[in-house]
């Protein structure tokens, strides 16, 4: 078996030993935690003697001495027991037990990972099943030895078995891992014109707050090896999932990394490395994710910490939480006097504009723009993830910009660049090729404008919402509708019947006549309410609502302290751009077709949003009617040909 598909299509059918006995959906609950077990296995299998030996020589408990026989297994873990795949086959008899001391043998940093597998439940189940002979019979045929497989093969093994069983279960496969293509476009953009900054022995760190398997820290990590085989690299990961955890930290174990940098749980209630600055950080957040669980949470430490925590920015809507995974980032950007930090992060086109002026989302990326954050936003086609077919983004946000990216934002219009797969996997139909992402990392380094390129001010993205008032203009008609209306009004209705009835007498008497102020309308009234024992304000009030008319061609309404007072119905927004004086912009948009209009400064907004296909709007002109008109004409001449066949 050579490509890694052949070995993962050998791989999964080991579920015809686990039909009758696990649901479709649960298969990869069994293969994946085995699969690891059996790349552990092999790993270390050339060193496995020399442990056992070391391991007798020690009294009491060998994790208090984890260091010694890890340097004896020359990798960061080891295995204490007697067994290996190829020694279980041994004994069928106690395969149970057999397998459990194995698992057991493990270093403390691998047993966590094959615990947050529920392996060691599985294995009694099988166990009591009579299957664990035939599964461990099935993995001890599959050589998974590093210099068979290679660690970015068995990378591509484990996210296609993630993928395949995300598929039987329709889980959101995408939240496993990105596209292998995708996550190359990243560190390449990330790492652009970084060789200088990775000399002499320096310790790159990288972060992923949502590391799924691993794959943007592993493909990071080759990248970087690759720019300088001398950098010391640091990985750095939290997982939510516990299976997507389980692979990553056994697949940074068998890189020689350090796992206990790959923390499980929440990484905003539950962060793993508080304090901690980071140089590089990607990640592809789930788009679209909820996070109304732990909205209190989030609110409590905006509410307390202000701009000095991850929050103070602004929260996004609780039905879509991708951009919190930015906020996290961006508290763990070093200092720019310290060097800095570079992210790449992937977002739908939600971020990009979603929310109002003064909004949560709007308040979040002002927050980035305005601070010369955000260097450039690149725009992929749609149907390149698994779990959606819907256009995605890569932002790439800094705290070092180059002298001549400053107080700008560059956008690359990438959506035409792809080649069709031969087979689709999900919602996957189309894959960047190397000579996309190599046209797209130049589009980004040249940083010029073009067909596929723009670069825009930060200012650019702003503007100023401003709530346009008119003035209020009435007159009152004394109607039979309006007599009515006042009737059945509800300070009306809890009058005395005697005065209701003289009220209506006195609003019927004035039927046809109309007036154009209220002042003049109430002068008329008040022998009528003069009638009356008592005229609450709430009667006057209805009485004037009743029988106001709008009328464009009167006075404005004066308010009780001269000003004119505004109607709620002719109440507008326009949106300023930043770089533009608001008075020139209504002089120009407004004043001409609503010349009494003004601006209530009160209300005024800040708003920030980046209408990216704007930018790269292309007009195509309709064909011409001729040949619409030829197409019909064809089209009839066929239906009648085959309606003739049919009558024949």
């Amino acid at each position: 078996m050579s490509g890694h598909a052949e070995k993962v299509n050998f791989i999964w059918s080991i579920k015809e030993v686990l039909r009758d006995h696990y649901r479709r959906h649960q298969y990869g609950e069994v293969i994946l935690p085995f699969c690891v077990l059996r790349r552990l296995d092999c790993v270390l299998e050339p060193t496995k003697d020399d442990v056992l030996v070391k391991a007798t020589s020690i009294s009491g408990d060998l994790d208090s001495h984890a260091d010694l026989l890890a340097h004896t297994a020359k990798q960061p873990f080891y295995n204490t027991s007697k067994f290996s795949f190829a020694t279980l086959l041994g004994d069928q008899h106690n395969i149970t037990a057999n397998v459990h001391d194995l698992i057991n043998g493990f270093s403390p940093n691998t047993r966590d990972a094959l615990e947050k597998f529920g392996l060691p439940r599985h294995v009694d189940k099988m166990g009591e099943a009579g299957i664990l002979y035939m599964v461990v019979q099935r993995f001890a045929a599959i050589d998974l030895h590093p210099e068979v497989v290679s660690n970015l093969d068995m990378g591509y093994i484990y996210e296609e078995l993630i993928r395949v069983t995300a598929d039987l279960s329709n889980e959101e496969a995408g939240e496993h891992f990105t596209p292998r293509e995708v996550i190359q476009l990243m560190v390449n953009l990330l790492f652009s014109d970084e060789a200088g900054l990775l000399t002499k022995g320096k310790i790159a760190t990288v972060y992923d707050p949502a590391c799924g398997t691993g794959g943007m820290l592993s493909v990071a990590e080759e990248h970087l090896r690759e720019i300088n085989e001398s950098a010391k690299l640091h990985l750095f990961g939290q997982e939510i999932q516990p299976e997507s955890y389980a692979v990553c930290r056994s697949d940074m174990l068998l890189k020689g990394q350090d796992a206990s940098r790959i923390v499980f749980g929440d990484s905003f209630t539950q962060d793993g490395f508080p304090g901690e600055r980071f140089d590089y950080m990607l990640a592809n957040p789930p788009f679209g994710k909820d996070w109304k669980t732990i909205e209190k949470v989030l609110k409590r430490e905006r509410d307390q910490l202000g701009s000095a925590g991850r929050f103070g920015a602004g929260l996004p809507p609780t039905s879509d939480g991708q951009i919190l995974f930015l906020q996290q980032m961006i508290s763990k950007m070093r200092p720019a006097a310290e060097g800095g930090s570079r992210i790449g992060i992937v977002f739908n086109g939600s971020p990009l504009f979603s929310g109002d002026a003064g909004s949560g989302m709007s308040e979040i990326r002002r927050w980035v723009i305005e601070n010369d954050w955000l260097e450039a936003i690149i725009g992929l086609p749609d149907q390149l993830f698994y779990n959606t077919g819907i256009y995605s983004y890569v932002w790439v946000v800094t705290n070092r910009k180059r002298p001549e990216r400053q107080g700008h934002v560059q956008l690359i219009d990438a959506r035409e660049l792809y080649a069709k797969m031969r087979k689709s996997l999900g919602n996957k139909r189309n894959e960047l090729l190397d000579k996309h992402i190599i046209e797209i990392v130049s589009l980004y380094e040249s940083c010029v404008d073009g067909e596929r390129s723009r670069v825009l001010t930060n200012e650019a993205f702003g503007y100023l919402k401003v709530v346009v008032e008119q003035p209020l203009r009435v007159r009152y008609d004394v109607t039979e509708e309006a007599t009515a209306a006042v009737s059945e009004s509800k300070p009306v209705q809890i009058l005395p019947e005697s005065e209701a009835a003289t009220l209506a007498d006195g609003l019927h008497a004035l039927i046809g006549s109309s007036y154009a102020t209220a002042s003049d309308f109430e002068t008329v009234l008040k022998p009528v309410f003069a009638k009356l024992a008592k005229a609450p304000v709430p009667v006057r009030k209805a009485v004037l609502a009743a029988c106001m008319v709008k009328d464009s061609e009167a006075a404005p309404v004066l308010g009780a302290k001269g000003g004119v007072e505004t109607d709620p119905e002719l109440r507008d927004t326009e949106n300023v751009p930043l770089a533009e004086d608001i008075g020139e912009f209504i002089a120009r948009e407004v004043t001409p077709f609503a010349p009494d209009a003004w601006v209530d400064q009160d209300k005024t907004k800040v708003g920030y949003e980046i209408p990216f296909t704007k930018y790269f709007y292309r007009y195509v002109p309709p064909r011409p009617l001729k040949d619409i008109d030829a197409d019909i004409k064809a089209s009839q001449l066929r239906i009648l040909k085959l309606l003739e066949e049919v009558t024949e």
